[in-house]
């Protein structure tokens, strides 16, 4: 069991909070969470590299001088691969480098990020963060309270709050999501997670409903 404090917004500890990590993930797999996070990154590129080829160069194909009495070595066409603003070998196309891995398990390497921060004692956990209005002032006060300013950091909220998201989103190194968005890359790329106590609870609801399912499907 660990027991993480939780902090008001003064940064005042306020109370705290138990949880097992191994009731999110009985054991942590390594191989997964790379897979899940290489997977994840590999779906952002862009895939639009692209160089012409020998027949995409806009040059002559006849040759460049004769076989032989120059002296030189032997030359054929300008777009050959070998002269400068010829084309390449294998020349780069753009293409879809996007794959999936099977949902139960991207769903239980994000059970194991989570699994994983809390039993490093990387979470902090605040009694609730809401801001009357948009204030990135009032948004870096309360991270330097929580002493978790100046790091790159996933501040996790139980759904979609339009006034921290734009109090929070012009802090350098700092994202917001809510607890739906989170996934294995997400989880695991701050250096720390800022979550609710509300939050916490939405993931531990969301995990527990994620393995009801699995279990159902099992059984059918």
């Amino acid at each position: 069991m660990t027991t993480i404090p939780v902090y008001d917004r003064n940064g005042a500890e306020v109370g705290t909070y138990e949880i097992d990590p191994r009731q999110l993930a009985p054991r942590i797999n390594k191989q997964l969470l790379h897979d899940a996070v290489v997977m994840y990154q590999t779906n952002r590129r862009q895939g639009s590299a692209k160089t012409k080829g020998r027949s995409e160069v806009h040059a002559s194909g006849r040759k460049m001088y004769r076989q032989k009495g120059t002296g030189r070595a032997r030359a054929g066409s300008r777009v050959s691969n070998i002269r400068r603003g010829g084309g390449m070998t294998f020349a780069k196309r753009p293409r879809d480098w996007s794959y999936r891995l099977p949902k139960k398990a991207l769903r239980l390497a994000t059970r194991m990020a989570m699994a994983s921060r809390i039993a490093d004692n990387e979470v902090t956990l605040i009694d609730q963060l809401h801001f009357e209005s948009p204030r990135t002032k009032d948004a870096a006060a309360v991270l330097k309270a929580l002493r978790v300013d100046g790091m790159r950091l996933l501040v996790a909220v139980p759904e979609y709050d339009v006034n921290v998201y734009k109090s929070i989103r012009n802090l350098a190194d700092v994202r917001v999501l809510p607890v739906s968005e989170l996934n294995a890359l997400e989880i695991l790329r701050p250096r720390r997670l800022l979550m609710t106590t509300a939050a916490l609870e939405a993931f531990r609801r969301r995990a527990s409903q994620e393995e009801r399912e699995e279990k159902e499907k099992q059984g059918g």
